[in-house]
This record gives structure tokens, sequence and C-alpha cells, in this order.
């Protein structure tokens, strides 16, 4: 018996769609890095991207638990002296909320060539609208 790994012609890429209004972010963020990976699907193999494509709606309503709004800190370096830039949660949820997303998912992936590859999957946008209506996205699976 030998054991079973997945080509890349063979993978079926669906497209889900989450609200994130009211979600918590952590919690959120594992379902979705689950689901880019591919680690929900039957066939999935760590060097192959088996993973599926995520659209988040309204990143601009998800929740932090605690005080992270005031106390999380979110970094940015220029590359020049002095240039360490810092803003809290809540600044850059006001700013740019798909990025609050997009870093906790991305925390989440693989460190290489293929979590870079995957993160491109996901689609997020802070309103309700979407231009992914084509694709026709289903709802994200519950057993994630």
């Amino acid at each position: 018996m030998s054991t079973f790994s997945a080509k890349p012609a063979d993978v079926q890429h669906e497209w889900y769609v989450v609200d994130a209004k009211d979600l918590v972010l952590g919690r959120l963020a594992t379902r979705i890095a689950t689901v880019l990976r591919g680690k929900h699907k039957a066939i999935f193999t760590p060097h192959i991207d088996t993973g599926d494509f995520v659209v988040v709606i309204n990143a601009a309503d998800v929740l932090l638990t605690g005080n992270k709004l005031d106390a999380k800190k979110y970094y940015n370096y220029t590359g020049y002296f002095g240039g360490l830039k810092s803003q809290t949660a809540r600044e850059v949820l006001e700013a740019d909320a798909e990025r609050v997303i997009r870093d906790a998912v991305k925390g989440m992936l693989p460190k290489n060539k293929l979590g870079r590859q995957v993160i491109k999957k996901l689609k997020v946008y802070p309103g309700a609208e979407h231009p992914h209506a084509a694709q026709n996205p289903q709802s994200f699976p519950d057993y994630v």
C-alpha cells in the first residue's frame, strides 16, 4: 500500500465567502487558514496547494476580545533609522480593516514559498460587497 500524494492538476479549488461581522478575530483566522491550506479536505498534501479561495466580507466589524483594541500593536519598519512605526489595533482597524485579518491569517500559514502562494487566495473586503459573485462562492463550511 502506498501513500497518496495529491497532484496539482487533481485539486479542485472552491470559493467560500465568510461574513466576519461579530466574529472573534483569532477563531476566524484559524478557520480561514485551515481552508486556505486545504486541511479540511481528504486529499490534503503538505507540500501541494490543496486549499480553497476565501472571500471575507465585513472585515471592519470583526471583534477583538479583552483590551486588544488598545493594547495590541502593529509595527511597520521603513528601513531607515527611526523608521519603526507602531499603531494600535483600533487605529489599524479604522484605517485598513483588511490588514488585521490578513496579518492574523498570514501568521498561521507556513513561512515558505507555499505560504506566500496560499495567502494570495485570501480576499478581504471591509464592507458587505465583493466582486467575486461570478465564482459562485458558497457559505463557509461549519465543519472546519
